[in-house]
């Protein structure tokens, strides 16, 4: 089979694969973009709100290792339809919470499959290219994320706003459901790995690289989640701009994911290393250039649009060097990596409310973003050595 028929027959299952992305991203950044609205409701602050995000990621952290190792012998694409519907319930969950404690327990809920569905969907789009173009292929399972942030993060805030911000997990539980069908019925069978054991695909984190590398993505990656937590009470009490600003602001972040996604594959592609230094030089480049002009709108969607790119590109690249510090426990190293962003998404919602609650401002999440940054690329450079 030649590469173009190849390609042209791996579409329908990449596309499925990415519309669980769609789903997953849709449900993870909502929050962010609903805070105010779930924080009225639930007769809470927003940095209180602000812990569903946490709760959420907290469920990632949890559910990537734990369902990779304890699944590392079942077929991988029954494991992604059996994430899938997890998805569904935990977003229905959330929906219907009637308080802030039923909320915090469903986001968790709803995080547990995350990580994992990610992981394995990487490894199992890495199967469907050549071995040079792996980068390329992990990013395209990623533009699913990307494409929620484009547009599915900023149509159900959008509707939050007007409707109510159940509507939003109301809706990813949908999308999740179509999920299922469409990974049922366009994602190839792969035979499960019968030599695979809990304790091998443990066996990943006796690597001091693989640790190096969920270091650097906990780290470095919670600058982008500092600011990314706030961005709604950024753009109305900073920025000056109406709440109707909300959304358009969220899909010029989507923007910049979404490209960062179409081209980061590349940069991953041609050197792991180069876009992983890279992005974290990048990503601390642009969060100085917030914290000091983010008060005017135009510089504020310039650099939320390059935040969103350079952010694509290092989640691409710490990718596939999990990916290639284990070889012998993929599902497991690239379901870690998820694990590793959501601490960052956690940590950094939880630093950049510290700063709020101390009164220092929406804006002081910039500079929060920036010291993580630069600790995350200061592991990236030990590890090098």
């Amino acid at each position: 089979m030649t590469l173009t028929a190849t390609r042209q027959t791996n579409t329908p299952a990449m596309a499925a694969l990415a519309l669980g992305g769609f789903a997953i991203g849709t449900t993870e950044f909502a929050t962010m973009g609903l805070l105010p609205q779930i924080a009225d409701t639930m007769h809470v602050s927003i940095p209180e709100a602000g812990h569903a995000i946490s709760l959420y990621a907290l469920g990632v952290v949890v559910g990537a290792p734990l369902i990779a190792a304890l699944a590392a012998k079942l077929p991988r694409k029954g494991l992604l339809i059996g994430l899938t519907i997890a998805l569904a319930v935990g977003n229905g969950l959330s929906a219907a919470a009637w308080n802030s404690s039923s909320l915090l327990a469903a986001r968790f809920l709803a995080g547990l499959p995350h990580g994992a569905y990610f992981g394995i969907a990487a490894v199992v789009a890495t199967t469907l290219v050549p071995a040079d173009r792996r980068g390329t292929a992990v990013a395209r399972v990623m533009v699913g994320l990307t494409i929620a942030n484009l547009a599915g993060v900023p149509a159900v805030t959008a509707a939050g706003q007007h409707i109510g911000w159940r509507v939003a997990y109301l809706a990813v539980a949908v999308i999740a459901l179509v999920t299922t069908l469409a990974v049922a019925k366009w994602v190839p069978r792969t035979p499960p790995a019968h030599d695979a054991t809990i304790v091998g695909e443990l066996s990943a984190f006796r690597r001091p690289q693989v640790w190096f590398a969920i270091f650097t993505g906990m780290i470095g990656f919670g600058g982008m989640f500092a600011v990314y937590s706030y961005i709604s009470p950024i753009t109305t009490e900073v920025t000056g701009l109406p709440a109707g600003a909300v959304p358009w602001m969220l899909a010029t972040f989507g923007l910049g994911m979404t490209l960062g996604a179409t081209y980061g594959g590349r940069f991953v592609d041609r050197s792991v290393t180069g876009a992983l230094f890279g992005s974290l030089i990048a990503t601390s480049a642009v969060l100085t250039l917030l914290g000091l002009t983010g008060t005017s709108p135009v510089p504020a969607f310039v650099f939320v649009f390059l935040l969103g790119f350079v952010s694509q590109v290092l989640a691409s690249a710490l990718q596939i060097r999990l990916m290639d510090a284990s070889p012998d426990a993929p599902s497991l190293a690239s379901s870690s990596n998820h694990s590793a962003l959501n601490v960052a998404n956690g940590g950094g919602a939880w630093l950049g409310g510290l700063a709020i609650a101390a009164g220092w401002g929406y804006l002081s999440t910039a500079w929060v973003g920036v010291a993580l940054s630069l600790a995350g690329l200061l592991i990236a450079l030990v590890s090098r050595r």
